[in-house]
C-alpha cells in the first residue's frame, strides 16, 4: 500500500517524521543482522573468523556503495522530473540505473571470485586467516548485484510514497539472515560458508521483493522497457554519467569505510597483530550501524530536499536540511555515550574475556566513540549536497573524510601517540572535516548567501535527462 504523502505541500517536521521513522526501523532492523551476524561468527567460530569477515568487508562495501550511488544518483532527478510532472522520465531513470548497476556488479563479482587469493592478499590478509577469508567471499561476493539493488531500492520506493514497504523490504532480509546465520553457524556447523550463504539468501529475498513491487502497474515509480537503439543507448549514457556524477559521493562514503578498514586492518596488523585486527573488527562491525542510522536520516531528507529544489522551495529545504542535522547530531551524541558507557558490554557480545583481543577493544572503543557527533554532521551534510545538485562539494567532502584525512591520520598519530593513536585516527579524521564544512558556510555567508540555494545549475537535469 502507498502511503499519503505530499511533498509539496504537507508541513516539513511531519513530512519527515513520516519518512524517517520507517526508514530508521528499517535500517535499525539491518543493522541488528550486522551485529548478530558478528556475534554468531564470533561466538560460534572465534576471532580469527572475526578478523577474516573485516578483511571481505571493504567488498561487501563495494556493492553497497554502487547500490547507494545509483540510487542516490536516480532518486534525485527522478524526484525533480516528478515535480516537473514527468513519470515516464522518472521511470526510465531508475530502469536505467538497476540495469546498469546489475551489471557492473556481475562483472566484478566475477573477476573477484576468479582471483579470490590474490584478492584477500591485496586486502591485507595474512597467510593465517586466508583461507577463512576465501571462503566467505567466494559465497557472498556472487550475490552482490541483489545487495546493491536491496540498497537503490529504498529510495525508488520512498520517493514513490511508500517508506513503510521500503521498511518492510529490510526487515525481512534482515530477519532471514539472522535466522540462517544461526542455523547455518550452530545447528548445522557450516562455519563461514553458512555465514557467507546466510547473508547472500537473505539480501537476495529482499531484493526480490522490491523487483515485484516495482514490477506493478499501479506504481508511479516503475520498471520501463529499455530501448537497445543507437540513439537510446547514446542517452542512456549520458543518463547514467549524470546519475553517478550526483550520488559519486554516496559510493565514497561507502568505499571510505572500507578504506578504514583496509588501511586499519594493515596498521593494527602492524602493531597488534591479529588480535589488534579481531578488535577493531569490532569498531567495524559497530560502525556501519552508526552509519546506517546516520544515512536514514539524510535519505528520509533526500526526496524532500530534493523535490522542493525542483520547485525552488527555498525554505523548505533549507529547514529540512536543519532539522535532519539537528536529529544525526542527537543520535551521535546518545551513541557516543552508550559506547563510552557500554564498551566492556559490547565487546564481550562479540568475543569471550579469554581472548587477547577482548582487552584490546575495551581500551579502543570508547576513543572510537569519539567522533561519532562529527561523523553525523559529516553525512547529513554530504546528503543535503547530494540533494540539491552540488555534485562537486559532496565529493570533496567525502574524498576529504573518507581517504585523504583518514590515511594521514592512520598512520601519522600512532606516531605521536602511540597504539591509541590508532583508535583516534578516524575520530580526528572526521572533526578536520567538520571544520571544513564550517568554512565552507561562513564563506557562504560572507558571501550573503547563507540563506539561499544557488539555482544555476537548477535545469542542470532537464537539460541532460531526456525521454528515450
Amino acid at each position: 500500500m502507498r502511503d499519503s504523502i505530499d511533498f509539496k505541500n504537507m508541513d516539513i517536521a511531519a513530512l519527515f517524521r513520516k519518512l524517517l521513522l520507517p526508514t530508521v526501523l528499517g535500517m535499525i532492523f539491518s543493522a541488528l543482522f550486522v551485529i548478530t551476524d558478528g556475534i554468531f561468527v564470533g561466538k560460534g567460530i572465534g576471532s580469527d573468523a572475526l578478523a577474516a569477515v573485516n578483511i571481505v568487508a571493504p567488498l561487501w562495501l563495494f556493492s553497497t556503495g554502487i547500490g547507494l550511488m545509483f540510487g542516490v544518483g536516480a532518486s534525485v532527478v527522478a524526484s525533480i522530473h516528478l515535480s516537473h510532472n514527468k513519470p515516464k522520465t522518472a521511470r526510465i531513470n531508475i530502469t536505467q540505473s538497476i540495469v546498469v548497476s546489475s551489471l557492473l556488479l556481475m562483472c566484478t563479482s566475477t573477476l573477484f571470485c576468479l582471483f579470490a587469493p590474490q584478492v584477500v592478499h591485496l586486502l591485507g590478509s595474512s597467510e593465517r586467516l586466508k583461507p577463512l577469508a576465501v571462503e566467505y567471499m567466494c559465497w557472498f561476493v556472487p550475490f552482490s548485484a541483489f545487495t546493491a539493488l536491496l540498497n537503490s531500492g529504498m529510495f525508488f520506493l520512498r520517493l514513490d510514497g511508500s517508506p513503510n514497504f521500503a521498511m518492510f523490504c529490510n526487515i525481512v532480509a534482515s530477519v532471514l539472515n539472522i535466522i540462517l546465520d544461526y542455523l547455518f553457524i550452530f545447528p548445522f556447523g557450516w562455519g563461514m560458508f553458512g555465514a557467507a550463504f546466510a547473508s547472500a539468501i537473505g539480501t537476495t529475498v529482499g531484493a526480490l521483493m522490491i523487483i515485484i513491487y516495482l514490477s506493478r502497474r499501479n506504481c508511479a515509480l516503475r520498471f520501463y522497457p529499455v530501448k537497445f537503439s543507437r540513439n537510446s543507448m547514446k542517452l542512456m549514457k549520458r543518463n547514467v554519467g549524470y546519475m553517478c556524477r550526483l550520488g559519486s559521493s554516496a559510493f565514497l562514503c561507502e568505499v571510505a569505510i572500507a578504506c578504514m578498514m583496509f588501511v586499519g586492518n594493515l596498521v593494527f596488523i602492524h602493531y597488534l597483530k591479529e588480535d589488534g585486527v579481531a578488535a577493531f573488527s569490532i569498531a567495524c562491525y559497530f560502525f556501519p550501524i552508526i552509519f546506517m542510522v546516520y544515512n536514514a536520516i539524510a535519505q528520509s531528507a533526500q526526496p524532500i530536499i530534493s523535490f522542493n529544489y525542483g520547485l525552488n522551495e527555498t525554505l523548505r529545504v533549507r529547514k529540512t536540511y536543519l532539522l535532519a542535522l539537528k536529529t544525526a547530531v542527537g543520535c551521535g551524541i546518545c551513541f557516543a555515550l552508550i559506547t563510552i558507557f557500554c564498551s566492556r558490554e559490547i565487546v564481550a557480545m562479540f568475543i569471550d574475556r579469554s581472548y587477547p583481543a577482548y582487552d584490546i577493544a575495551v581500551k579502543g572503543l570508547p576513543l572510537y566513540a569519539s567522533g561519532f557527533v562529527f561523523f553525523a554532521i559529516n553525512i547529513v551534510s554530504i546528503g543535503y549536497f547530494q540533494s540539491v545538485e552540488r555534485a562537486k562539494y559532496a565529493t570533496v567532502i567525502t574524498l576529504l573524510r573518507g581517504f585523504i584525512l583518514l590515511t594521514l591520520c592512520f598512520y601519522g598519530l600512532p606516531l605521536l601517540l602511540g597504539k591509541p593513536g590508532i583508535w583516534l585516527a578516524t575520530p580526528l579524521a572526521e572533526l578536520l572535516t567538520t571544520l571544513f564544512i564550517l568554512i565552507i558556510y561562513m564563506g557562504r555567508k560572507r558571501n550573503g548567501k547563507e540563506n539561499s540555494i544557488s539555482l544555476q545549475h537548477g535545469n542542470h537535469a532537464k537539460e541532460i535527462l531526456q525521454e528515450v
